[in-house]
């Protein structure tokens, strides 16, 4: 990437083995500063037998500003929900991102509830970070002639303003990833790539809600149905071309808007029985005016899993970026602390500064 570089700081923290919803990893959080100041994850954990919950804990900084560790203080959301539990007894709160946003003055959590149908969208809320209340699955309009309400869909985050729609209405913005029928990893893998359908392949999707904060009667607030779904970026690049998804909630730079998302791609180690990914980790700026312009776009990945780590773990050869955070705090806003999972077990940081000019 030349000028456009991530860092790691470091493993910040890993599963306690005496506690068993902790057993099977800790990965994916989200992060958040709160109006104290303090900076918090939210991380996904998970028991033996992947039944996840929601934690939170706050980062841990030594006196140079870097993070060095977590303080665990508790969960923010545990399956109680119809559509975040499945009859066999299984289901899970997975990969949150947190956003606050300005216009609600609230935070708003998005995050992955794998009810009796499957993977589905739902938001929370929050004035404080540390209590929790549901909004619910998040709900669509149709496109074209797909029923985006009964289909499975991830790694969704929101934008902290209004940005304008199709329609020119200020509105709020939701990256996700739907997952059509029949563009799976595995299903992607033993067909042929199909370039009329690369708009419904898995790939980073752009939709709206109407907002009016100003008529809110009640603390509770209440998404309209997300809107005028558009692709907002396919699987391009050779390390991105199985899928794509987003990551880190998107931050206005001078650059435009700019997040963190993960591609992935199929192993040299891969046989035709035994299928293996490679997650790596990208960047793509957005212009303020309109985010469905993509300025930039990484053509090589800025992180690979390359250490012991990232590489070995629940599912190996995997960084996946969720939070991300601004560092204004030691007077570097030009410093981007990127969180992310490390094998689906344990949760590493990696620095991100950006350049005075895009290449």
């Amino acid at each position: 990437m030349g000028l456009l570089k991530l860092k790691r700081l470091g493993t910040i923290m890993e599963p306690d083995m005496n506690n068993p919803m902790e057993a099977g990893g800790v990965l994916n959080p989200a992060a958040a500063r709160g109006k104290d100041g303090n900076l918090y994850l939210f991380p996904r954990i998970a028991t033996k037998d992947n039944y996840s919950r929601i934690g939170i804990v706050k980062v841990l900084f030594n006196d140079a500003g870097d993070p060095t560790g977590v303080e665990r203080l508790g969960i923010a959301l545990e399956p109680e929900a119809d559509y975040e539990k499945r009859p066999n007894g299984g289901g899970g709160c997975e990969d949150a991102r947190v956003t606050y946003i300005e216009p609600l003055e609230r935070y708003i959590m998005t995050y992955t509830a794998f009810s009796p149908d499957g993977p589905r969208i739902a938001m929370a809320q929050s004035k404080d970070l540390l209590t929790w209340e549901r909004l619910g699955l998040v709900t669509y309009n149709h496109y074209e002639n797909i029923e985006f309400n009964n289909i499975n869909n991830k790694d969704a985050c929101v934008f902290p303003m209004q940005i304008p729609s199709p329609h020119g209405h200020r509105a709020l913005g939701m990256l996700h990833r739907p997952l059509f029928p029949g563009t799976s990893p595995e299903e992607k893998a033993a067909h042929p790539w199909d370039k009329a359908m690369d708009r419904h392949h898995e790939s980073i999707w752009l939709s709206y809600c109407h907002i009016h904060p100003e008529k809110q009667e009640s603390e509770k607030w209440q998404p309209a149905k997300f809107t005028s779904h558009r692709p907002l970026a396919v699987p391009v690049f050779d390390w991105e071309k199985i899928k794509i998804g987003s990551g880190t909630p998107p931050v206005l730079t001078r650059f435009g808007w700019m997040f963190i998302y993960h591609g992935v791609h199929e192993s040299a180690q891969s046989t035709p029985t035994k299928q293996q990914l490679i997650y790596s980790a990208g960047v793509m700026f957005l212009s303020a005016d309109d985010p469905y312009d993509v300025v930039f776009r990484s053509f090589e990945p800025i992180l690979v899993p390359t250490l012991p780590e990232e590489k070995v773990g629940i599912i190996a050869d995997v960084v996946f970026p969720t939070g991300i955070d601004q560092r204004t705090d030691i007077g570097m806003p030009d410093r981007y602390d990127v969180y992310y999972g490390m094998a689906d077990n344990r949760i590493g940081v990696a620095r991100l500064d950006l350049p005075k000019n895009l290449e």
